[in-house]
């Protein structure tokens, strides 16, 4: 007899969902409860499990979107074998599976009876909600306690999730769900000894995406430029091919931060086979998709809220850059010898900043509810462009800092973004920010505010022009500045004060240590 298995109902107003992937081959044989395949819907992704043991037959095929209801296979349970998965399997074997996983033995762990429940920790003052990145471990799997096995997204930063007891690993929350702080993202079933040989593995387990004979093979190590779940999400938003990255893991294998580095390898044109007499297509009519990433994600939804919830306003002024110039110019060489770090333009618009946004308090203040919050140290947030996207860490208490600390600070925190090692603390609590289009070129922008921050400056690049200067036309190096500030909390006086004391300290920047 075969048993239809449709597409359970999984909230009221979910009405269609989608077969992300298959974890079942067609015509193996499956057993009661085992997992078939992983479904998405427009909110959450959710496992699919065998309603009886027997041999699947599949229906719809991966990709493919159907109805609540909807037949997506059938199990034969008068097919019930007792053979055991085939080596080349796609899923890792369960804990409970005959033979043992590698690894493991009959006088492995045994389980004590308790349960510890593992919920999403506190990981920033604004962060309300994580999304599970990958699972570095699979369900089912023996974890060792501070092992880590999961890697989650929140709208600032990845971090990594490690087990909380040693035992037994069942996912709650799928890859893809968002969940709450204080959710509850997967169980352990705690467990006493651990599994023999466990001691040789590599200190991180495979995913789901390897096979049984590949972990057998090197004794559980990884083959060359197989990627980590993490880091094969990664490249495949980006387009990349794994054979086409080096990994700097165990083997060989390709980690998160070698996804994050590696770019597309540009392909050289081919030679032309068209006889000379067919025409020729001088342009292509191509269109790639490609999944938008959490961070993404969080992105356009933050930067749409901060337009629909603030009343945001842009003021403009122009510096002469000369002044800082020509102190750069002379004293560049002397002061990276001395500090060990470049002089640059960041310093002294921070400082800068620092000083006037004490003299209007009001642009380094936000609103908290129906009050207003005024602050009296300057954290500072630098935008920081990497490949995932735009960053903001803090430079916390700036106004107290001198330049070469500023210029340390910076670095560090730029380093670390760019290679996805800023921690959550590194990137919240910043009073107002400062974002550089000029390194790209820009002229003008008008900069979108960083909530719940009231203000944000737009540095842009400069430019050689003419202006009037004490009667005659000079030329000099010109960066137009910006200032977008919310009207709410800050008004034309403050906004525009603000800006005129920037200019006025970046064009004498004696002023800067005189403190006038």
């Amino acid at each position: 007899m075969s048993l239809e298995i449709k597409v359970p109902t999984v909230g009221e107003s979910i009405t269609e969902v989608t077969i992300a992937q298959w974890l079942k081959k067609d015509g193996e044989i499956v057993e009661m409860d085992e997992v078939l395949c992983e479904l998405e819907s427009d909110k959450a992704t959710f496992e699919l499990n065998a309603e009886a043991a027997g041999k699947l037959t599949i229906k719809v095929q991966e990709g493919e979107t159907v109805e609540i209801g909807a037949v997506i296979c059938e199990i034969d349970e008068n097919a019930k074998s007792d053979k055991k998965p085939a080596a080349d399997k796609t899923e890792p074997a369960k804990a409970s599976a005959t033979p043992p996983k590698e690894g493991k033995s009959s006088s492995g762990p045994v389980k004590t009876g308790k349960v510890k429940e593992m919920v999403v920790p506190t990981v920033g003052e604004s962060i309300t909600e994580v999304t599970i990145s990958s699972w570095i471990k699979s369900d089912g799997d023996y974890v060792a306690l501070d092992e880590v096995i999961a890697e989650v997204d929140s709208d600032k930063a990845t971090f990594e999730l490690p087990a909380e007891a040693s035992g037994f690993l069942s996912i709650v929350a799928s890859e893809g769900t968002t969940l709450k702080i204080g959710d509850t993202i997967c169980k352990i079933e705690v467990a006493e000894g651990a599994p023999a040989g466990k001691t040789d593995a590599p200190a991180q387990s495979p995913g789901k995406d390897v096979t049984v004979a590949e972990t057998s093979k090197s004794a559980g190590y990884y083959a060359e430029s197989h990627p980590s779940p993490a880091a094969a999400k990664i490249l495949a938003e980006k387009g990349i091919k794994p054979e086409e990255v080096k990994g700097s893991g165990v083997d060989g294998r390709i980690t998160k931060a070698d996804a994050e580095k590696a770019t597309p390898k540009r392909q050289a044109p081919q030679k032309d086979t068209t006889p000379s007499s067919a025409p020729k297509t001088a342009f292509s009519r191509n269109s790639t998709r490609k999944k938008m990433s959490n961070l993404r994600k969080t992105i356009a939804r933050r930067l749409v809220a901060v337009k629909n919830e603030t009343a945001m306003l842009t003021t403009f002024n122009e510096v002469d850059m000369k002044p800082v110039m020509s102190i750069r110019s002379k004293y560049k060489e002397q002061f990276k010898e001395k500090h060990g770090v470049g002089l640059g333009f960041m310093s002294f618009f921070t400082k800068a900043c620092c000083v006037a946004l004490q003299e209007w308090p009001a642009v380094n203040a936000q609103i908290d509810g129906y009050e207003l919050v005024y602050n009296d140290f300057c954290d500072v947030s630098i935008a920081v462009s990497t490949p995932r996207g735009l960053v903001v860490p803090v430079v916390r208490n700036a106004e107290s800092m001198t330049f070469a600390e500023i210029e340390q600070e910076i670095l560090n925190l730029a380093t670390k973004a760019r290679d996805s090692k800023l921690t959550i603390e590194e990137m919240t609590g910043g009073t107002f920010t400062i974002t550089n289009g000029g390194v790209f070129g820009s002229m003008l922008s008008t900069p979108i505010i960083n909530a719940p921050q009231s203000a944000i400056l737009g540095m842009h690049n400069i430019v050689e022009r003419p202006m009037a200067l004490n009667g005659e036309v000079v030329i000099r190096p010109i960066m137009y500045l910006a200032l977008s500030y919310d009207h709410r909390i800050v008004d034309g006086r403050e906004s525009v004060s603000f800006l005129v004391r920037v200019k006025q300290l970046l064009e004498d920047p004696s002023r800067l240590l005189l403190e006038v």
